[in-house]
């Protein structure tokens, strides 16, 4: 993964708007050169190889699941976050607002599969079609990154019955997903593994297990992951997770700082977080006292997908500064929040990831 210490690098996290009726490979050739036009140094497909969504392309990617009626109420509209603010979670989900624009035609409903047999991996046809169609619409120059799941967020809507225990049924799934991660690497493209659930579902299961509980649950998850990237070299990782990222309170977000370990125990060179946002932008702190291990790479968010309002560059210099004086300016790597598909309004993503090009060259020549 390419470091410099000359200037601060930018990239964002994957998911990008294209604009209204552009689909498929006309979606991927306009998201690419948008990237390109705006100066970000790692850039991707815009998510639009796999139809704009982190999660959902994965439903047919697999051998050995069926499709079934999930059991109680989804996962998502679960949590301590909407009992107390019920409120305004029924008027946000009455106005579509809560993770997508109104009209948007991603999925909004995710399928619950089962696991009734051995889990395979069949999605080698449509990963061939996705890597095709980023390298040809980037080319060879700069550095490209594509996205794919953990094994902890796919397996939020997937239950077992086939495995004995857990942890079969969790490195059955990691093992599958090998596949997918050694294609993108041995492609030539770096991999970006999204883990939103990992620390989302605090606010769901955690608070009532407790957070030594929630821990070990946590690295049990890890221990998954880093079975499927085993061999896999890491500076060829880069690793993201949030808080699920919905337009919403947060306000029982776990803390990085118990989350910090687990973070760092990935087999990633490169970790994406939240550090924009007004739940978490206070974070940075958390880096005073943890210690970056020799070779990684941050890429903290610097802007940010929950508000409408256009960062000034000036800003997103500073948000940037704290963390390269805190870590080195060359572990440090410019990024966003979470994914702006969906979530924000065309003009306003592009407007944002063109503050954290000016924002880095700022933070580039304050550091020189």
């Amino acid at each position: 993964m390419h470091r410099t210490a000359r200037k601060i690098l930018t990239t964002h996290v994957g998911s990008l708007p294209a604009t209204a009726g552009l689909t498929g490979e006309a979606a991927v050739r306009y998201v690419v050169e948008r990237q390109r036009q705006i100066g970000l140094d790692i850039i991707n497909e815009g998510e639009y190889t796999k139809g704009g969504d982190w999660l959902s392309f994965t439903d047919d990617r697999f051998g050995g699941f069926t499709e079934s009626a999930p059991q109680g109420p989804p996962i998502v509209t679960q949590g301590k976050d909407r009992e107390e603010f019920a409120d305004f979670y029924q008027w946000a989900s009455e106005r579509g607002t809560l993770f997508f624009e109104p009209g948007n035609q991603l999925q909004k409903v995710r399928k619950h599969l089962v696991c009734t047999g051995p889990i395979t991996y069949t999605g080698q046809d449509a990963l061939r079609r996705e890597i095709g169609l980023l390298q040809s619409a980037a080319g060879s120059s700069g550095e490209l990154f594509l996205t794919s799941t953990a094994p902890a967020s796919l397996e939020v809507y997937r239950s077992n019955q086939y495995y004995s225990n857990e942890e079969d049924f969790l490195g059955a799934l990691a093992e599958a997903l090998r596949e997918e991660y050694k294609a993108i690497v041995d492609s030539g493209v770096i991999l970006q593994i999204d883990d939103a659930w990992l620390p989302a579902l605090w606010d769901r299961i955690g608070i009532g297990m407790g957070l030594e509980a929630f821990q070990r649950r946590c690295r049990a998850r890890v221990e998954a992951l880093n079975h499927a990237l085993r061999g896999i070299p890491e500076d060829r990782v880069r690793y993201h997770f949030c808080w699920g990222s919905w337009h919403g309170p947060h306000a029982y977000d776990l803390e990085l700082q118990h989350l910090i370990g687990i973070l760092l125990s990935v087999k990633a060179q490169a970790y994406l977080i939240e550090g924009a946002n007004a739940r978490h932008e206070h974070e940075y702190a958390v880096w005073e006292t943890a210690k970056l291990p020799d070779g990684k790479i941050l890429i903290p968010g610097v802007i940010t997908h929950s508000t409408d309002v256009v960062e000034h560059p000036e800003l997103v210099c500073q948000r940037i500064l704290r963390f390269a004086k805190l870590l080195g300016k060359e572990n440090v790597i410019a990024g966003a929040d979470c994914g702006f598909g969906g979530r924000t309004h065309p003009q306003i993503a592009w407007a944002k990831l063109r503050s954290l090009v000016e924002g880095a060259k700022l933070a580039s020549k304050a550091l020189s």
